[in-house]
């Protein structure tokens, strides 16, 4: 139900059918009639499968009787079985064309879909079964290409956090802060291009030079912008007036946008970008119907068509004589009470209304003596009588009935504006689909010129160059100014970028913002750097942080491996690989060893060679770059003045050779004691000490560092656990003294 969905989620109920290596996929949301269509090669655990259905978000899921899905499939998603008679081919096409009044599927485009045919006929049985109305003129097929847009698989979509914030259900996500639109339309838009980064070039170049044209004529996206705010959601509006469902104010909300409408055209009349100027061109309602509903509708029609109240004086001569006689009766009744206190004499006589017994004349016991005859007791009460007389009966029913007809006579002519509204669906659903692109683009175009992007180049080259680039989402976290900029160069001469550093430098954030910069221009916005190139890629891959699946049974490391395997599996030479850390779950030597294989890999393997930035502490893996000829070294620069050490944030060429992480740990808050402990460690780690067993007393195999712990003296304990940071300077002079004394005792 299209009412209980917030207006920028789109939920889809889906229909699979596996057979010989293929799997067929219908997908509708029935809030807007729209049925896609399409088939992918491979089994239902097939990655692709899993991140296309991510991308649809599905809520309920459709299968055969019988069918086992793999383990982990889609949970938490609602499953409907249904028997297998109703995914039969000729079954199913003969309820396809029926549904959408065609002879043959051909005729459709999907002639050369079986399986994907077999998913929809199934899925729209089982809309009958439940009653959801989808007639022809709302329900429309789509077959969805599913190699014009770059797959993006769960790892991608949470570690760039497109649709949430990592490890929180609040925040910003890049969604939230690309969506600056006027309608929900607009918002489920731009959530579907940022879930559908485009592969085409000039297609990519179209989307962009619609959304700079609006960047550059601030005045047209602003009389936009006003003139989308008076327009409502249109698709679902439409869906519920086919459905039978649609209030007095739905109406009024699809009367009020087919009007707003000359408003959106007039307001991009001058873009000059043929794109925009084919969505206003969509944006043009039915002269017919905006007319009906306008003569039809008060100007604010009520929720509910229960007690009337939405049908505009003069529209209806049937319902206005109704609407007349019950006014005639109420003014009767309005003036009863003064008539029958002037005809009996009785001052304290009452008129009145009770929803159990009607209209009544009221008089107090004191003066029932003076109750005239022809008054008939109605209702006996403490203190007084209740009368009716055959007059008030007679006006009592011209009034009841008059109502009951005249909010009978407004529901009827409700439902046919409804049926007018459903047989112009086609025409309202493209005024719909040209509203929601203008106003992805406005939002788009807003974006860019708020936050200073820039439009980047975007061709078939394998070049990543970037300059001055900024992450979207910790810039704004940051505030203005603030945000420290970096670029980042990947090209045929160098593809494989070894980043090492310290921790809470920015590495982790360097590599998504290189990653949302290039989904960002593939998208067709303009991306968060001072100039950027990006050669299309065809995936995104992302390895970051650390996570375990106790569901699944894995640990931190499998789960690291499982996804860096997927990772070589499915890259190719042109998509962009992201690894962090890869290695760090396991011994210092295995994860060294499989993060310079990973590296060795994607460098030599003829059919990956991708471009990848690989972020490390193995400071060792920055010597690959004298014998891989296609691997560069960059590190986060570090400023040292004594024990104080500043991170930078900038990237800079070469390798680090320390990682600081004893700093980070005072940052965090560690005991001096052991901070102190750690320094002497560290000092003869670098002197290269080996590692040895502790003796006989340990417990057997376990290793640690050769180096016996001097025995510490109390003072000097007492001295490293001082807080001075919060001592006053008297409060650290009278310690000073008082160790001073005890030291010489």
């Amino acid at each position: 139900d299209a009412d209980f969905l917030a207006p920028a989620t789109v939920m889809r109920c889906i229909a699979l059918v596996a057979s010989d290596g293929r799997v067929g996929v219908a997908a509708l949301d029935a809030s807007t009639g729209e049925l896609r269509l399409f088939e992918l090669p491979g089994d239902l655990d097939t990655p692709a499968l899993r991140d296309e259905l991510l991308r649809l978000d599905v809520a309920e899921l459709i299968i055969v009787e019988g069918l086992e899905l793999p383990t982990g499939f889609l949970p938490g998603v609602a499953r409907t079985s249904l028997p297998v008679s109703l995914f039969d081919l000729a079954r199913a096409d003969d309820r396809l064309l029926r549904a959408v009044s065609a002879v043959t599927v051909a005729v459709v485009g999907i002639d050369h879909l079986p399986l994907a045919r077999r998913a929809g006929g199934a899925l729209l049985a089982y809309c009958e079964r439940a009653r959801l109305a989808l007639p022809p003129e709302f329900l429309r097929v789509r077959v969805q290409d599913t190699g014009s847009a770059m797959r993006l698989d769960p790892q991608t979509r949470r570690n760039l956090e497109l649709l949430a914030p990592l490890g929180s259900t609040r925040g910003p996500s890049l969604v939230s802060l690309l969506d600056r639109t006027r309608t929900p339309m607009g918002a489920r838009l731009v959530r579907a291009w940022l879930q559908e980064p485009l592969l085409d070039v000039e297609a990519i170049q179209r989307r962009a030079d619609a959304v700079e044209s609006l960047v550059i004529d601030r005045g047209s996206r602003h009389a936009l912008a006003t003139a989308l705010n008076l327009t409502r959601d249109l698709e679902r509006l439409i869906g519920r007036a086919v459905q039978g469902s649609a209030t007095p104010r739905d109406l009024g909300a699809i009367r009020d946008t087919c009007v707003a409408l000359a408003a959106v055209r007039a307001a991009v009349a001058d873009a000059g970008d043929a794109e925009i100027a084919a969505a206003a061109e969509a944006c043009t309602a039915p002269d017919e119907l905006t007319r009906t509903l306008g003569a039809l509708l008060v100007e604010d029609p009520p929720s509910t068509s229960r007690d009337g109240g939405s049908i505009r004086p003069g529209a209806d001569q049937e319902l206005d004589a109704l609407l007349q006689a019950g006014a005639a009766a109420r003014t009767y009744i309005a003036g009863l009470e003064d008539a029958e206190r002037e005809r009996t004499g009785i001052r304290s006589l009452r008129a009145g209304y009770n929803r159990v017994f009607g209209y009544y004349l009221e008089v107090p016991n004191a003066q029932r003596s003076a109750v005239p005859p022809g008054y008939m007791r109605k209702q006996t009460l403490v203190g007084a009588e209740r009368y009716i007389t055959a007059e008030l009966k007679e006006q009592e029913s011209v009034v009841l009935h008059a109502r009951e007809r005249a909010v009978a006579r407004e529901q009827e002519l409700l439902r046919d504006a409804a049926r007018a509204v459903a047989a112009e669906a086609p025409a309202l659903l493209a005024c719909a689909a040209g509203l929601a692109t203008l106003d992805a683009l406005q939002s788009l175009a807003t974006v860019a010129d708020e936050e200073a992007w820039m439009r980047p180049t975007v061709d078939g080259s394998e070049v990543i160059d970037i300059d001055a680039g900024r992450h979207p989402l910790v810039e704004r976290a940051l505030g203005p100014g603030r945000f420290v900029p970096n670029g980042c160069t990947l090209d045929a001469a160098e593809r494989v970028l070894i980043l090492t550093g310290p921790n809470m430098a920015g590495k982790s954030t360097y590599l998504r913002q290189v990653a949302v910069i290039v989904l960002l221009a593939q998208v067709g916005s303009f991306v968060p750097a001072a100039r950027a190139r990006i050669g299309v890629c065809d995936r995104i891959f992302t390895r970051l942080g650390a996570q375990d699946d106790i569901s699944g049974g894995m640990s931190t490391f499998m789960v690291e491996m499982t996804e860096t395997a997927s990772i070589l599996r499915q890259a190719t030479a042109r998509s962009l690989v992201i690894l962090d850390e890869i290695g760090r779950g396991t011994s210092t030597y295995d994860g060294l060893s499989i993060a310079q294989a990973v590296i060795e890999h994607l460098h030599d393997s003829p059919h990956l060679n991708c471009r990848t930035l690989f972020a490390t502490h193995y400071h060792e893996l920055t010597q690959l770059a004298a014998t891989l000829p296609r691997v560069r070294n960059a590190r986060v620069e570090v400023e040292e003045e004594g024990d104080r050490v500043a991170f930078l944030h900038r990237i800079v060429p070469g390798g680090a050779d320390r990682s600081y992480g004893i700093h980070v740990a005072k940052l965090a808050g560690v005991p001096a004691g052991v901070l102190a402990r750690a320094r002497q460690l560290l000092e003869q780690l670098e002197r290269s000490r080996p590692l040895a067993g502790r003796g006989a007393g340990d417990t057997a195999g376990q290793l640690t560092l050769g180096i016996s712990a001097p025995a510490s003296h109390p003072l000097l304990v007492e001295l490293a656990e001082l807080e001075l940071d919060t001592m006053s300077p008297l409060a650290a002079l009278n310690k000073l003294a008082e160790l001073h004394q005890r030291a010489g005792t």
